[in-house]
Formats: structure tokens, C-alpha cells, sequence
């Protein structure tokens, strides 16, 4: 019975250890190891097995492995309880427009309801823009930095306050919008619309290492980045990111392990959180939500920010 027993528990030790390392092997790492919470509840099994059957070297290794899985995954289910002294107020909406097909009515809905003073989209195109230009968009969000083009490679930031344009991220083609947006309370803050390249090939995937590490770290003028990172936080380029000064708005809030992508009915593959929004750790995260959307395969996420009170207040 010993093969059968190391059979189950070399896998779970296996993705511990590249997980923790932030390894990757081969291209298909990339794409599975937005699984890892799913491994993390299943590497309880293994352990059962080789305890059940008194394997005690096989159990202590699949101990190690439960244990490594569940403190990367676990620490996104309760939050972070600590938050910076923050005044004004920064509200922000991210959505996937799935190559423009998103329902339009039902993201004004949103955008109504919810209140949000930019809004990052991605998948944009002409004809999605004019839908939502149509539908009273500019009327409450007159401010635009817009990369809307054919295909999956659009993006734009809708604002409530005067934005002005930086640099456009364009790598293989992927369209990451950016600007400077100046907020009544003094602050100028940075806000991206993500969306690298999917890393659905091997092909595919040094464009979205490339987009990820294009993105600008933390520090100096207040960032927010905003969208579909086709990674989770499982990813190393992701924890980079957070290590360099951000604060993942799902994650402090304790929902981290909230599904933002296949929505239900999309694909059989099971929920990854894919969608993020990464705030600088000078704001305070006060609210977090992740939405419905219809006609589009990713599910809008929304953040209430708070911004840093002025030097001597």
C-alpha cells in the first residue's frame, strides 16, 4: 500500500514546494497554479489516507505540504484588520467587457447604483464605447483616457475628475490605459486598466509576464491598478507587485477567494479570482465587492478607497 499512499501525497508536496518557491517549471504552471486554493482544501485528503494507514514519512510530508498550501490561501478568507488614517474618498469599478459583448444597461446599473469615481475597462471596442456613450456614461463620467480597438485588446479609464493620459502599456498588442487622475481633496492618483495577454500557450506567456512586470510599482505619486490580470495572487508576478507597496482590495477585506472569472455557466473550470484591484498601501481599503455582469465571462470588482490625509491633519 506504500506506492499508492506516496502516489497521493507526492503531488500536493510537489505543488508546495513549487508554489512557495514561486517556481515555474514548465508554461503550464502558469495557468494551474491559480488553482492552488483548491489543491490547498483537496492536500487535506492525502494526509487522511496516510494517517489512516499509519504511513507516518508520507504523512509527515503531506502534513508540511496542507500546512505550506493553507497558510498562501487561507490568509485571504479573514483580512487585514490594520488600515491607514485616510480622509477623502476614491470609489473604483473594474470590468471586462468580453470583447465589447458586455450588457450594456446592466453595467450602468452598476455604475449608477454603485457610484464609482473611475472606472477601468478592458476588451473595449468602438462599438462597445458608443453603446455606453449612448447610455449616459460620459454624463456622469465625462473624463476619458480611451484604448478602445477591435478585439480583445481595448481598454479605457472613465473618471469623474480631470484625468490626464501617460503613457499607454502595449505589449503584444494588449492596450494598458493609464492617467493621472485629479481628485477634489488635492491628491493626483495613478490609475491602470489591466490586461495582459492571456497565458493560454507557451507562446503567449512571456507577453504576460511582460505586461504584468511593465506595471508600475508603489511609491511616490499614489497608484491603483485596476482590471483583468489573468493571475492571481498565487502568481509571483502578482506578489512582486503587492511586495513593492500594494494592497489587494479582495484580499484585506477577506475576500480574496471570491471567484471573479469563468462567471457561472461560462466554462466547467472551476472559479479563480483573476480580477483585482491593487491599491497603494498609503489608502485605506474601506469596501470591497465582486458583481454580475451579463454577456461576459468575467465579473466586475469593486473598491471603496480611502485616500491619505493631508500632512499635518
Amino acid at each position: 500500500m506504500s506506492v499508492p499512499v506516496w502516489l497521493a501525497v507526492l503531488p500536493c508536496a510537489v505543488w508546495a514546494v513549487l508554489r512557495a518557491g514561486g517556481w515555474t517549471p514548465v508554461w503550464q504552471w502558469v495557468p494551474l497554479v491559480a488553482f492552488t486554493p483548491y489543491v490547498a482544501a483537496a492536500s487535506v485528503l492525502p494526509l487522511l489516507i496516510a494517517l489512516g494507514l499509519r504511513r507516518r514519512a508520507a504523512a509527515a510530508l503531506a502534513l508540511v505540504a496542507s500546512v505550506v498550501l493553507a497558510a498562501t490561501v487561507l490568509p485571504r478568507h479573514f483580512g487585514d484588520t490594520a488600515h491607514p488614517a485616510s480622509d477623502g474618498r476614491l470609489r473604483v469599478l473594474a470590468a471586462n467587457l468580453a470583447v465589447g459583448a458586455g450588457d450594456t444597461d446592466a453595467l450602468m446599473r452598476l455604475v449608477r447604483s454603485l457610484g464609482p469615481d473611475v472606472l477601468a475597462l478592458q476588451e473595449v471596442t468602438p462599438a462597445a464605447r458608443g453603446r455606453l456613450e449612448k447610455a449616459g456614461l460620459r454624463e456622469s463620467m465625462p473624463h476619458v483616457v480611451d484604448r478602445a480597438v477591435e478585439g480583445v485588446r481595448g481598454s479605457a479609464v472613465y473618471s469623474r475628475h480631470p484625468i490626464t493620459e501617460n503613457p499607454m502599456i502595449e505589449l503584444g498588442g494588449f492596450r494598458q490605459a493609464r492617467g493621472v487622475v485629479r481628485h477634489p481633496s488635492g491628491h493626483e492618483i495613478e490609475v491602470v486598466s489591466v490586461h495582459p495577454c492571456a497565458p493560454r500557450f507557451g507562446r503567449r506567456v512571456p507577453c504576460w509576464d511582460a505586461g504584468l512586470r511593465a506595471l508600475p510599482r508603489a511609491g511616490g505619486r499614489l497608484r491603483v491598478l485596476a482590471g483583468d490580470f489573468n493571475a492571481t495572487l498565487d502568481h509571483r508576478q502578482v506578489r512582486d507587485l503587492l511586495g513593492s507597496g500594494y494592497r489587494d482590495a479582495a484580499d484585506v477585506t477577506g475576500h480574496g477567494l471570491t471567484p471573479t472569472w469563468p462567471q457561472q455557466g461560462w466554462s466547467p473550470v472551476p472559479g479563480v479570482t483573476i480580477d483585482h484591484v491593487l491599491a497603494d498601501s498609503r489608502m485605506a481599503v474601506r469596501a470591497f465587492g465582486v458583481h454580475a455582469l451579463a454577456n461576459t465571462d468575467h465579473r466586475p470588482v469593486f473598491a471603496e478607497l480611502g485616500l491619505p490625509r493631508p500632512a499635518g491633519r
